[in-house]
């Protein structure tokens, strides 16, 4: 497996590449988010581990670059930043799971494998779902309705693909944290309500027949039929 460690602290960056190069990944240093963009558009990497502090730009705007340029792999975000706005921004920006410094080893590397694990494509997976009009292509990651492409971000996403998966199914916040947000947040937080909110106006907007329903009190469901 392939990492590519967007880190500029020469002892963290040192500690990372030997603590994963011994856990047996390929580990691959870039000190900036310039020497990170050309690196992981010219190599094919398995996983991103990206620090926010970088010196010439924020992490942030890195993985939006990234991902705008078709870099599809799962993003480890480390930083400080301990707020629960950052992390939300981070997760809501292209992170798949943000980590907080300082850090144990040990939780690190079960992140890693658990974002390895999650996006692992199954063999018979398909690569398109399907809900009446709406539409999902799993590895382009757009979704379009009546054929109109809809303008996610990439957590709307994979809302939205969890909703899909479990078509005719309600699922509840606390479903909805652990297997979209992966409990990173606290289970009181509104997130859901709000992703929830954004998702309905783009997905059911324009007239379109209302495929996202609220259950009050018991979660959401996305309508089969």
């Amino acid at each position: 497996m392939r990492i590519l460690l967007v880190e500029d602290e020469h002892e963290i960056q040192s500690f990372l590449k030997q603590a994963l190069t011994e856990a047996g990944y390929q580990v691959c240093l870039a000190p900036d988010g310039k020497s990170a963009e050309g690196l992981a558009v010219t190599h094919s990497y398995d996983i991103l581990i990206v620090d926010l502090g970088l010196p010439d730009q924020d992490g942030i705007s890195l993985i939006l670059r990234l991902r705008q340029m078709g870099v599809v792999a799962p993003v480890l975000i480390l930083s400080a930043r301990r707020s629960v706005d950052d992390r939300v921004r981070g997760l809501e920006q292209g992170g798949d799971d943000y980590l907080t410094k300082p850090f144990a080893l040990a939780e690190l590397l079960a992140r890693l494998r658990n974002l390895l694990k999650r996006n692992a494509p199954a063999a018979t997976e398909a690569t398109r779902l399907r809900v009446m009009d709406l539409e999902l292509d799993l590895l382009r990651r757009e979704a379009s309705r009546s054929g109109h492409r809809l303008q996610l971000t990439p957590q709307e996403f994979v809302l939205l693909e969890y909703l899909c998966r479990n078509a005719g199914r309600v699922v509840t916040r606390s479903m909805i944290l652990e297997k979209v947000w992966g409990m990173r947040i606290q289970p009181d937080t509104n997130v859901v309500d709000v992703h929830i909110y954004r998702l309905r106006g783009k997905v059911d907007g324009q007239g379109q027949q209302p495929l996202i329903r609220t259950l009050r009190g018991v979660g959401y469901v996305i309508n089969e039929r």
